[in-house]
């Protein structure tokens, strides 16, 4: 028998939801069948799958062990404990991600990446303990590639989580970059809006024109900032978030970022010496909502170096 005390974190969720991250070999049929046969109570008591999770519910599952979940590991002890933290409550944390470093384990299989650390930092602190969750982990809101700089937003809780992900869907939190760009666009403010379609097996990002099945509307805001003719600093803002967006919009109008091996212009990155885009996350302003768990972050706007 396996027992699980509904924390706050697992609160609100639907039980057969819960049931399924605690028991991930379970099959559906057996969970049904499970359920009817009481050898998943809720309380003591026959559960229901729809029923709503509460902090302190108590789940029991008298099922075989080979269902459950592995025991969660501890921190690898190999991944580096720091973080530039630019704003950090009970809640969230506003991190600086370095140019080189990924958000998330991708295809070069390194261990070492954002989310790591900050679990790392937080189980260190004692704020994220993994043996006393059943369906959550720290999770960071947005993402940037690995030689992009910049404010990353993680959530400690499963509120704040689900908050932050609802607001970024309805674009309720502001991103706005800082990049060089090769040359000086035509208009020194605007608006681009295309179609982006992504092709896996590139990994590289392509403009269309016209809709297309596998392609998503990207728009990007842009201010020049200051120029010289041959190169010139551009403050961006994000209305929609595609993967390689801003790089792939800015070489659109003809002005790709310094640097960027990719989209860029190879004899000019060679110039000046640059090995990865010119391009940093530098403000987050929040447009949520004022009541919830998060409304005291309601029109604060956040900065590498400061915030307001």
């Amino acid at each position: 028998m396996r027992e699980f005390i509904i924390n706050h974190n697992d609160a609100g969720q639907r039980a057969d939801r819960f049931i399924r991250k605690a028991a991930p070999g379970l099959p559906d049929g057996k969970l049904y069948k499970f359920i009817r046969e009481k050898k998943i109570k809720l309380n003591g008591r026959r559960c229901e799958i729809s029923t709503r999770l509460a902090e302190g519910d108590i789940i029991r599952m008298y099922i075989p062990d080979e269902f459950f979940a592995k025991a969660p590991k501890a921190a690898n002890p190999d991944i580096p404990g720091e973080i530039n933290i630019v704003y950090e409550d009970e809640n969230i944390l506003i991190l600086n991600k370095p140019s080189g470093l990924a958000v998330h384990a991708d295809s070069d299989g390194c261990a070492d990446t954002l989310i790591a650390r900050a679990t790392k930092y937080l189980e260190n602190k004692g704020e994220y303990r993994p043996a006393d969750e059943t369906s959550f982990a720290p999770a960071l809101c947005n993402r940037l590639d690995r030689n992009t700089e910049g404010l990353v937003i993680c959530a400690k809780n499963a509120e704040s989580l689900r908050i932050l992900n609802e607001a970024i869907r309805e674009h309720k939190i502001e991103k706005t970059y800082l990049c060089t760009v090769v040359g000086t666009p035509r208009e020194h403010e605007g608006t681009i809006k295309t179609y982006l379609e992504k092709v896996e097996r590139e990994n590289t990002v392509y403009v269309r024109k016209t809709k297309t099945p596998a392609s998503k509307t990207a728009i990007t805001k842009y201010r020049v900032l200051e120029t010289d003719g041959e190169l010139s600093r551009v403050e961006v803002t994000l209305v929609t978030g595609r993967t390689h967006q801003i790089r792939v919009h800015m070489a659109y109008i003809g002005c790709p970022i310094l640097g960027d091996g990719k989209y860029g212009r190879n004899d000019v990155n060679r110039r000046y010496h640059r090995k990865t885009q010119e391009l940093r996350a530098y403000k987050l302003r929040f447009n949520i909502p004022p009541d919830g768990l998060l409304g005291y972050l309601s029109g604060r706007t956040y900065r590498i170096g400061d915030s307001e």
